[in-house]
């Protein structure tokens, strides 16, 4: 393994402050090639001043704030893009709650020495789901076989937040053409990778949903993905997807 690479975890936040101190303090010690950047859109409820202040602790936090509430999808154009610029070697997307457990980052470094994406998939040896009710635990299965049949995509947990991009990768595909902004912009960027031709890995996880804080998934959310699965075929059609 090679023990040179810089490593970015990028945690975007909204209304975090019970998590975010603890995932930062969970996710360092478990490599030295670990650096933390949070990319926190103005949380009213402080999450960016104990950002700030573990920033001023600890020389591997980074903090970027943004001014207002813009979703997900543009948190992590706006950390992959700072990541790009300080030529970070290996670029995590990971959640700040604990729903994606730190433990598996060990798993994430060695797979992508031979891959160019690793996602932590719910879904690729069965259904590894802990705390989520069976409506919510249905519709992301049957959300996750839509978008294969739909896209052809040929993952199991196209929806998955738990990543890991080589720099060469996020440096190939057009950020700025990114679209989505909600979860189904984690299968438009998984989508443009595939067609890169670049080798994706899936490794199971399994995802327990948080304890603390509040979810961010609403209706709107989910009509977005619903409608963005077939605007990304159409594109990958015409060639547009890349």
């Amino acid at each position: 393994m090679n023990q040179t690479q810089r490593a970015l975890i990028i945690f975007p936040t909204y209304n975090e402050r019970e998590n975010i101190e603890k995932i930062v303090h969970s996710v360092l010690p478990l490599d030295p090639r670990n650096n933390v950047l949070i990319v926190d859109d103005n949380s009213p409820d402080g999450t960016g001043d104990i950002a700030d202040r573990l920033s001023e602790q600890e020389e591997k936090v980074s903090v970027l704030h943004r001014e207002n509430k813009q979703g997900l999808g543009r948190a992590y154009i706006a950390g992959f893009k700072w990541a790009i610029e300080r030529k970070f070697d290996l670029i995590f997307e990971m959640d700040a709650d604990f729903s994606h457990s730190p433990e598996y980052i060990k798993d994430f470094l060695r797979e992508i020495q031979n891959y160019d994406l690793v996602i932590g998939s719910r879904y690729i040896s069965g259904v590894n789901v802990v705390n989520w009710p069976i409506g919510r635990l249905l519709l992301s299965y049957y959300a996750n076989a839509y978008t294969r049949i739909v896209t052809g995509l040929p993952l199991r947990d196209a929806t998955g937040g738990f990543k890991c991009f080589r720099r060469k990768v996020l440096e190939t595909i057009d950020l700025d053409g990114v679209t989505a902004n909600g979860y189904s912009f984690q299968i438009e960027v998984s989508m443009r990778v595939w067609k890169k031709g670049f080798k994706i890995k899936e490794i199971p996880i399994v995802f327990t949903d948080r304890i603390a804080g509040t979810s961010k998934m609403s209706k709107r959310i989910v009509r977005e993905a619903i409608w963005m699965v077939w605007w990304m075929r159409l594109k990958s059609i015409f060639g547009k997807m890349g």
